[in-house]
Protein backbone atom coordinates (compact mmCIF):
# COMPACT_ATOMS: atom_id res chain seq x y z
CA UNK A 1 0.00 0.00 0.00
CA UNK A 2 1.23 3.57 -1.24
CA UNK A 3 1.37 6.00 0.77
CA UNK A 4 -0.26 9.68 -0.85
CA UNK A 5 1.71 12.48 -0.36
CA UNK A 6 1.00 15.73 1.78
CA UNK A 7 -0.13 18.80 0.26
CA UNK A 8 2.96 20.27 1.18
CA UNK A 9 5.57 17.57 0.07
CA UNK A 10 5.94 17.29 -3.44
CA UNK A 11 6.49 14.12 -5.08
CA UNK A 12 9.82 13.77 -6.74
CA UNK A 13 7.99 13.80 -10.39
CA UNK A 14 6.37 17.37 -9.36
CA UNK A 15 9.95 19.06 -8.93
CA UNK A 16 11.17 21.24 -12.18
CA UNK A 17 13.85 20.09 -14.17
CA UNK A 18 15.74 24.07 -13.20
CA UNK A 19 15.01 23.64 -8.97
CA UNK A 20 15.65 19.72 -9.08
CA UNK A 21 19.45 20.86 -11.09
CA UNK A 22 20.14 23.70 -8.85
CA UNK A 23 19.49 21.20 -5.72
CA UNK A 24 21.77 18.77 -7.15
CA UNK A 25 24.44 21.50 -7.81
CA UNK A 26 24.12 22.95 -4.02
CA UNK A 27 24.47 19.48 -2.81
CA UNK A 28 27.64 18.51 -4.27
CA UNK A 29 29.11 22.04 -3.30
CA UNK A 30 28.09 21.43 0.39
CA UNK A 31 29.64 17.64 -0.19
CA UNK A 32 32.96 19.19 -1.35
CA UNK A 33 33.28 22.22 1.41
CA UNK A 34 32.58 19.59 4.34
CA UNK A 35 34.72 16.74 3.29
CA UNK A 36 38.02 15.99 5.55
CA UNK A 37 40.92 18.14 4.55
CA UNK A 38 44.36 17.19 5.40
CA UNK A 39 45.53 19.66 8.47
CA UNK A 40 48.48 22.50 6.97
CA UNK A 41 51.26 22.61 9.62
CA UNK A 42 50.32 25.83 11.10
CA UNK A 43 46.90 24.04 11.79
CA UNK A 44 48.82 21.59 13.45
CA UNK A 45 50.80 23.32 15.56
CA UNK A 46 47.65 25.92 16.23
CA UNK A 47 46.19 22.55 17.63
CA UNK A 48 49.16 21.17 19.20
CA UNK A 49 49.66 24.55 21.20
CA UNK A 50 46.00 24.29 22.35
CA UNK A 51 46.42 20.71 23.83
CA UNK A 52 49.56 21.96 25.88
CA UNK A 53 47.51 25.15 27.30
CA UNK A 54 44.35 22.61 27.95
CA UNK A 55 46.58 20.17 29.63
CA UNK A 56 48.13 23.76 31.76
CA UNK A 57 44.71 24.47 32.63
CA UNK A 58 44.99 28.34 30.33
CA UNK A 59 42.46 27.03 27.45
CA UNK A 60 40.38 29.65 26.30
CA UNK A 61 36.45 28.75 27.27
CA UNK A 62 34.80 26.68 24.82
CA UNK A 63 37.41 25.54 22.25
CA UNK A 64 36.52 22.53 22.29
CA UNK A 65 32.58 22.89 20.90
CA UNK A 66 34.12 23.87 17.39
CA UNK A 67 33.06 26.68 15.83
CA UNK A 68 29.08 27.01 14.94
CA UNK A 69 27.69 25.29 11.52
CA UNK A 70 24.62 26.47 9.08
CA UNK A 71 24.23 22.71 8.09
CA UNK A 72 20.72 22.65 8.54
CA UNK A 73 19.66 24.07 5.60
CA UNK A 74 21.13 21.90 3.25
CA UNK A 75 19.16 19.00 5.41
CA UNK A 76 16.01 20.77 4.98
CA UNK A 77 16.11 20.73 1.23
CA UNK A 78 16.86 17.11 1.79
CA UNK A 79 13.70 16.58 3.63
CA UNK A 80 11.59 18.32 1.17
CA UNK A 81 12.30 16.19 -1.83
CA UNK A 82 12.82 12.71 0.50
CA UNK A 83 9.43 13.46 2.21
CA UNK A 84 7.18 11.02 0.51
CA UNK A 85 10.19 8.39 1.32
CA UNK A 86 9.72 9.61 4.29
CA UNK A 87 6.40 9.91 5.44
CA UNK A 88 5.90 6.07 3.91
CA UNK A 89 7.98 4.85 6.73
CA UNK A 90 6.45 6.79 8.81
CA UNK A 91 3.31 5.38 8.14
CA UNK A 92 4.66 2.08 8.09
CA UNK A 93 5.86 2.49 11.86
CA UNK A 94 2.57 3.58 12.70
CA UNK A 95 0.67 0.17 11.34
CA UNK A 96 3.53 -1.55 13.18
CA UNK A 97 5.35 0.54 15.48
CA UNK A 98 7.23 -2.74 16.86
CA UNK A 99 9.33 -2.00 13.95
CA UNK A 100 11.85 0.91 15.28
CA UNK A 101 14.93 -0.54 16.67
CA UNK A 102 14.93 -0.91 20.61
CA UNK A 103 10.38 -0.66 20.38
CA UNK A 104 11.07 2.79 22.30
CA UNK A 105 6.79 2.68 22.38
CA UNK A 106 6.66 -0.34 24.16
CA UNK A 107 4.23 -1.95 21.27
CA UNK A 108 5.96 -5.15 21.55
CA UNK A 109 5.08 -5.66 25.16
CA UNK A 110 1.84 -4.53 24.27
CA UNK A 111 1.37 -7.37 21.51
CA UNK A 112 2.54 -9.83 23.79
CA UNK A 113 0.27 -8.84 26.59
CA UNK A 114 -2.60 -9.36 23.96
CA UNK A 115 -0.84 -12.69 23.75
CA UNK A 116 -0.18 -13.63 27.03
CA UNK A 117 -1.17 -17.01 28.23
CA UNK A 118 -5.28 -17.50 29.87
CA UNK A 119 -6.16 -18.11 33.15
CA UNK A 120 -7.01 -21.94 33.47
CA UNK A 121 -10.34 -22.38 33.02
CA UNK A 122 -12.43 -23.27 36.32
CA UNK A 123 -15.99 -23.68 34.91
CA UNK A 124 -17.38 -24.63 31.10
CA UNK A 125 -17.27 -21.19 29.30
CA UNK A 126 -20.52 -19.92 27.91
CA UNK A 127 -19.37 -18.91 24.76
CA UNK A 128 -16.90 -19.59 21.99
CA UNK A 129 -13.70 -17.99 21.83
CA UNK A 130 -13.72 -14.65 19.80
CA UNK A 131 -12.37 -14.42 16.42
CA UNK A 132 -8.98 -14.12 16.34
CA UNK A 133 -6.19 -12.17 14.26
CA UNK A 134 -6.85 -13.76 11.04
CA UNK A 135 -3.05 -14.85 10.73
CA UNK A 136 -1.64 -17.84 8.76
CA UNK A 137 0.11 -20.62 10.97
CA UNK A 138 3.71 -20.62 10.45
CA UNK A 139 6.71 -22.99 11.35
CA UNK A 140 7.63 -20.50 13.53
CA UNK A 141 4.87 -19.11 14.88
CA UNK A 142 2.14 -22.46 14.30
CA UNK A 143 -0.77 -21.38 16.57
CA UNK A 144 -0.96 -17.87 14.63
CA UNK A 145 -4.61 -16.69 13.96
CA UNK A 146 -5.76 -19.34 16.76
CA UNK A 147 -7.69 -19.20 19.80
CA UNK A 148 -4.93 -21.71 21.15
CA UNK A 149 -2.50 -19.48 20.80
CA UNK A 150 -3.25 -17.96 24.68
CA UNK A 151 -4.06 -21.78 25.72
CA UNK A 152 -1.12 -22.99 28.07
CA UNK A 153 1.24 -25.54 26.38
CA UNK A 154 1.23 -29.30 26.91
CA UNK A 155 0.35 -31.28 30.28
CA UNK A 156 0.65 -27.43 31.92
CA UNK A 157 -2.86 -26.82 30.53
CA UNK A 158 -4.33 -29.68 32.77
CA UNK A 159 -4.63 -27.98 35.62
CA UNK A 160 -6.04 -30.18 39.09
CA UNK A 161 -8.91 -28.67 41.54
CA UNK A 162 -8.34 -28.73 44.71
CA UNK A 163 -9.28 -31.96 45.65
CA UNK A 164 -11.43 -32.42 48.70
CA UNK A 165 -13.29 -35.07 50.09
CA UNK A 166 -16.47 -36.44 49.11
CA UNK A 167 -18.40 -38.30 51.77
CA UNK A 168 -16.04 -41.19 52.61
CA UNK A 169 -13.98 -40.83 50.04
CA UNK A 170 -10.76 -38.73 51.60
CA UNK A 171 -9.36 -36.05 50.38
CA UNK A 172 -5.67 -38.04 49.45
CA UNK A 173 -8.33 -40.61 47.78
CA UNK A 174 -9.51 -37.63 45.94
CA UNK A 175 -6.27 -36.11 44.96
CA UNK A 176 -5.26 -39.95 43.66
CA UNK A 177 -8.03 -39.98 41.41
CA UNK A 178 -7.10 -36.59 40.03
CA UNK A 179 -3.81 -37.47 39.35
CA UNK A 180 -4.54 -40.61 37.81
CA UNK A 181 -6.66 -39.03 35.46
CA UNK A 182 -4.32 -36.30 33.92
CA UNK A 183 -1.40 -39.05 34.05
CA UNK A 184 -4.33 -41.04 31.53
CA UNK A 185 -5.01 -37.90 29.73
CA UNK A 186 -1.14 -36.81 29.00
CA UNK A 187 -0.44 -40.84 28.02
CA UNK A 188 -3.55 -40.80 25.28
CA UNK A 189 -2.99 -36.95 23.82
CA UNK A 190 0.51 -35.67 24.70
CA UNK A 191 2.99 -38.59 24.99
CA UNK A 192 5.40 -37.88 21.83
CA UNK A 193 5.33 -41.66 21.43
CA UNK A 194 1.18 -41.91 21.11
CA UNK A 195 1.22 -38.83 19.07
CA UNK A 196 3.82 -40.18 16.45
CA UNK A 197 1.80 -43.49 16.30
CA UNK A 198 3.23 -45.81 18.44
CA UNK A 199 1.40 -48.15 21.01
CA UNK A 200 -0.06 -46.21 23.88
CA UNK A 201 1.85 -48.90 26.19
CA UNK A 202 1.47 -46.27 29.36
CA UNK A 203 -2.04 -45.91 29.14
CA UNK A 204 -2.57 -50.19 30.09
CA UNK A 205 -0.74 -49.44 33.19
CA UNK A 206 -2.86 -46.73 34.41
CA UNK A 207 -6.52 -48.40 33.64
CA UNK A 208 -7.87 -51.14 35.29
CA UNK A 209 -7.32 -54.71 33.62
CA UNK A 210 -10.02 -56.12 35.41
CA UNK A 211 -12.19 -54.83 33.10
CA UNK A 212 -11.59 -57.36 30.29
CA UNK A 213 -13.68 -56.31 27.63
CA UNK A 214 -11.86 -53.02 27.77
CA UNK A 215 -8.37 -54.46 27.25
CA UNK A 216 -9.62 -56.08 24.68
CA UNK A 217 -11.70 -53.50 22.89
CA UNK A 218 -8.43 -51.09 22.80
CA UNK A 219 -6.35 -54.18 21.55
CA UNK A 220 -8.27 -54.51 18.85
CA UNK A 221 -8.40 -50.99 17.89
CA UNK A 222 -4.76 -50.63 17.65
CA UNK A 223 -4.20 -54.04 16.12
CA UNK A 224 -6.92 -53.67 13.34
CA UNK A 225 -8.16 -50.49 13.32
CA UNK A 226 -11.68 -50.25 11.35
CA UNK A 227 -14.94 -47.50 11.41
CA UNK A 228 -16.49 -49.87 14.53
CA UNK A 229 -12.77 -50.18 16.30
CA UNK A 230 -11.25 -46.93 16.01
CA UNK A 231 -8.23 -46.31 18.50
CA UNK A 232 -8.59 -42.05 16.96
CA UNK A 233 -11.82 -42.49 19.50
CA UNK A 234 -9.08 -42.67 22.56
CA UNK A 235 -6.09 -42.07 21.41
CA UNK A 236 -4.58 -38.62 19.29
CA UNK A 237 -1.98 -40.70 16.52
CA UNK A 238 -0.81 -39.42 13.11
CA UNK A 239 0.59 -41.31 10.16
CA UNK A 240 4.42 -40.51 10.83
CA UNK A 241 4.51 -41.21 6.90
CA UNK A 242 2.21 -38.42 6.39
CA UNK A 243 2.73 -36.02 8.55
CA UNK A 244 4.96 -34.59 11.76
CA UNK A 245 4.69 -32.11 14.40
CA UNK A 246 5.12 -28.47 14.18
CA UNK A 247 7.82 -27.98 17.39
CA UNK A 248 7.54 -29.58 20.69
CA UNK A 249 4.17 -27.60 21.59
CA UNK A 250 0.51 -29.15 21.92
CA UNK A 251 -2.08 -26.36 23.34
CA UNK A 252 -4.03 -27.81 25.52
CA UNK A 253 -7.74 -26.15 27.46
CA UNK A 254 -10.14 -27.38 29.69
CA UNK A 255 -10.80 -28.69 33.16
CA UNK A 256 -11.42 -31.33 35.68
CA UNK A 257 -14.61 -32.12 37.97
CA UNK A 258 -15.14 -34.82 40.38
CA UNK A 259 -18.15 -36.22 42.91
CA UNK A 260 -18.72 -39.29 44.55
CA UNK A 261 -18.73 -42.67 42.91
CA UNK A 262 -21.11 -45.33 41.88
CA UNK A 263 -18.86 -48.43 43.29
CA UNK A 264 -17.65 -46.66 46.44
CA UNK A 265 -14.96 -44.52 44.83
CA UNK A 266 -14.46 -41.07 43.55
CA UNK A 267 -15.74 -40.13 39.79
CA UNK A 268 -13.52 -38.06 37.61
CA UNK A 269 -14.94 -36.28 34.57
CA UNK A 270 -12.56 -34.68 32.24
CA UNK A 271 -13.16 -32.14 29.66
CA UNK A 272 -10.00 -31.09 27.41
CA UNK A 273 -9.37 -29.63 24.38
CA UNK A 274 -5.84 -30.65 22.03
CA UNK A 275 -4.38 -28.33 19.42
CA UNK A 276 -2.04 -30.24 16.91
CA UNK A 277 0.17 -28.34 14.54
CA UNK A 278 1.58 -30.27 11.88
CA UNK A 279 3.35 -29.91 8.59
CA UNK A 280 3.69 -32.66 6.10
CA UNK A 281 6.37 -35.46 6.43
CA UNK A 282 8.11 -34.83 2.89
CA UNK A 283 6.88 -31.71 1.29
CA UNK A 284 6.46 -28.08 1.89
CA UNK A 285 6.50 -26.28 5.67
CA UNK A 286 2.62 -25.50 5.21
CA UNK A 287 1.04 -25.90 9.09
CA UNK A 288 -2.24 -27.11 9.08
CA UNK A 289 -3.93 -28.18 12.75
CA UNK A 290 -6.28 -30.38 14.06
CA UNK A 291 -8.15 -30.17 17.17
CA UNK A 292 -9.70 -32.57 19.42
CA UNK A 293 -11.92 -32.15 22.30
CA UNK A 294 -11.80 -35.19 25.03
CA UNK A 295 -14.28 -36.15 27.24
CA UNK A 296 -13.61 -38.89 29.69
CA UNK A 297 -15.34 -40.25 32.88
CA UNK A 298 -13.37 -42.39 34.89
CA UNK A 299 -14.05 -43.50 38.30
CA UNK A 300 -11.38 -44.95 41.10
CA UNK A 301 -13.03 -47.55 42.86
CA UNK A 302 -12.62 -48.33 46.68
CA UNK A 303 -10.82 -52.04 46.61
CA UNK A 304 -12.03 -52.72 50.24
CA UNK A 305 -15.97 -53.53 48.10
CA UNK A 306 -15.17 -53.79 44.69
CA UNK A 307 -13.52 -56.37 42.50
CA UNK A 308 -10.99 -53.89 40.89
CA UNK A 309 -7.28 -53.52 40.95
CA UNK A 310 -6.16 -50.40 43.44
CA UNK A 311 -4.70 -48.29 42.25
CA UNK A 312 -6.05 -48.30 38.95
CA UNK A 313 -9.10 -46.35 36.97
CA UNK A 314 -11.95 -47.55 35.50
CA UNK A 315 -12.83 -46.36 32.45
CA UNK A 316 -16.34 -45.81 32.45
CA UNK A 317 -17.46 -43.70 29.09
CA UNK A 318 -15.28 -41.66 26.75
CA UNK A 319 -16.53 -39.04 23.43
CA UNK A 320 -14.52 -36.99 21.28
CA UNK A 321 -15.15 -34.16 18.73
CA UNK A 322 -12.18 -33.92 16.30
CA UNK A 323 -11.73 -31.03 13.49
CA UNK A 324 -9.70 -30.61 10.67
CA UNK A 325 -8.83 -34.52 10.04
CA UNK A 326 -10.23 -36.94 7.05
CA UNK A 327 -13.54 -38.41 8.51
CA UNK A 328 -14.08 -41.47 6.04
CA UNK A 329 -10.28 -42.58 6.72
CA UNK A 330 -10.66 -45.74 9.30
CA UNK A 331 -6.79 -46.75 9.68
CA UNK A 332 -5.87 -45.69 12.99
CA UNK A 333 -4.79 -42.12 12.74
CA UNK A 334 -6.14 -38.44 12.49
CA UNK A 335 -5.20 -37.16 8.89
CA UNK A 336 -5.05 -33.40 8.60
CA UNK A 337 -6.42 -31.11 5.62
CA UNK A 338 -3.43 -28.54 4.54
CA UNK A 339 -5.12 -25.33 3.05
CA UNK A 340 -3.38 -26.09 -0.20
CA UNK A 341 -4.89 -29.52 -1.10
CA UNK A 342 -7.81 -30.18 -2.52
CA UNK A 343 -10.44 -31.99 -1.29
CA UNK A 344 -10.86 -35.33 -2.96
CA UNK A 345 -13.12 -36.48 -0.18
CA UNK A 346 -16.93 -36.01 -0.38
CA UNK A 347 -18.75 -32.77 0.42
CA UNK A 348 -19.11 -31.59 4.10
CA UNK A 349 -22.91 -32.87 4.72
CA UNK A 350 -22.70 -32.74 8.49
CA UNK A 351 -23.53 -29.23 9.97
CA UNK A 352 -21.05 -26.47 10.80
CA UNK A 353 -18.93 -26.53 13.66
CA UNK A 354 -16.63 -24.13 15.60
CA UNK A 355 -13.82 -27.03 16.94
CA UNK A 356 -12.89 -24.26 19.69
CA UNK A 357 -15.73 -23.83 20.82
CA UNK A 358 -16.39 -25.37 24.57
CA UNK A 359 -19.29 -24.12 25.52
CA UNK A 360 -21.41 -27.01 24.40
CA UNK A 361 -21.85 -30.70 24.92
CA UNK A 362 -20.47 -32.84 22.04
CA UNK A 363 -22.86 -33.67 19.68
CA UNK A 364 -23.80 -37.56 19.11
CA UNK A 365 -24.03 -38.74 15.90
CA UNK A 366 -24.02 -41.80 13.73
CA UNK A 367 -20.38 -41.00 12.65
CA UNK A 368 -21.17 -41.28 9.48
CA UNK A 369 -21.48 -37.08 7.98
CA UNK A 370 -18.28 -34.33 7.20
CA UNK A 371 -19.08 -31.67 9.29
CA UNK A 372 -17.67 -28.16 8.21
CA UNK A 373 -15.20 -26.35 10.16
CA UNK A 374 -15.37 -22.26 10.58
CA UNK A 375 -11.84 -22.21 11.74
CA UNK A 376 -8.84 -24.87 12.42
Amino acid sequence: MSEKPSDDQPSASEIPDDVWERFTRDTERDIRSSAPKEPSARARMVTERLREQDARGESPPGWRTGPTSDRAAPRRKLWTVLGVTVAAAVALVALKPSLLPGDPLGTAESEAAGASPLPAETAAPTAAPGASDPEKPTLDRPFAGSPALRWADGAAGIVLPEAKAVGPVSEDRVQQALKLTKQLLVATNLDPKTVRGARPAAVFSLLDPKQPELFGELNSMLRSPSREHDPVTVFSRFDPDEVRPAGDVIKVRGRMTFEKGSQGGVAVRADYTFVYPLVRADGPPEVARTIVRRVLDVELADPSRYRVTPGRLLLVKYDQEIGNSSCDVYDGYLHPGFPSSRSEGPDPSGPTVDPYDRSKDIEQGDGGHCGTLTRS
